[in-house]
């Protein structure tokens, strides 16, 4: 495996092994071994997700405030533009963000340490997203941003897309008014 750090320190995109023929391919998804010694973490993952998505569909910016998660993200199917913002306010990098593009032909996937709100966009006619969880779902603890707070100014992708939000997503709070981490 391959790490490639991005512009937010702890935020990395994982290049695996592929292995491709004309069969088709394989690669090692997630390897604890291999994951500590590429990037030091050694945290254990107690929840998998999986969840599929239309065109458009902007799930995000989430977080727990209590029993923060760290994310491994990967795209099985079709293409995202996934986010990570960083809430904790001891950071140098606090309220910045970075985004980056998966897809399920690079196979890249994205480790998100606890202390970042997360958020996706679907890029392809549907996508389906699998994350990896360090801590268990607490929906009392989990907190929204919104995904066009102008603070934030993330740069998301969306033209000639339409949108969709769930209710949650469209009554997030506002980043002046977010709840963070230490």
């Amino acid at each position: 495996m391959r790490v490639v750090e991005t512009t937010l320190p702890g935020v990395v995109i994982i290049e695996p092994k592929v292995f491709d023929d004309e069969r088709g391919f394989f690669f090692e998804s997630w390897n604890l071994r291999k994951l500590h010694e590429a990037i030091g973490c050694d945290d254990t993952f107690v929840q998998d997700n999986h969840s599929r998505s239309n065109k458009g569909v902007l799930r995000g910016l989430h977080y727990q405030i209590k029993h923060s998660q760290g994310k491994l993200v990967r795209v099985a199917c079709g293409r995202v533009y996934d986010v990570a913002v960083d809430i904790r306010k001891s950071s140098p990098n606090f309220g910045c963000w970075v985004g980056v593009e998966l897809n399920d032909e690079s196979h890249q996937q994205l480790w998100i340490p606890p202390g970042f709100a997360h958020g996706f966009l679907v890029l392809s006619e549907k996508a389906d997203f699998l994350y990896k969880t360090t801590d268990y779902y607490a929906p009392e603890h989990e907190r929204l941003i919104r995904w066009d707070d102008p603070h934030l100014g993330i740069d998301w992708p969306i033209d000639d897309i339409n949108l969709e939000l769930s209710n949650r997503d469209i009554k997030a709070t506002s980043f002046k008014e977010a709840e963070f981490f230490a």
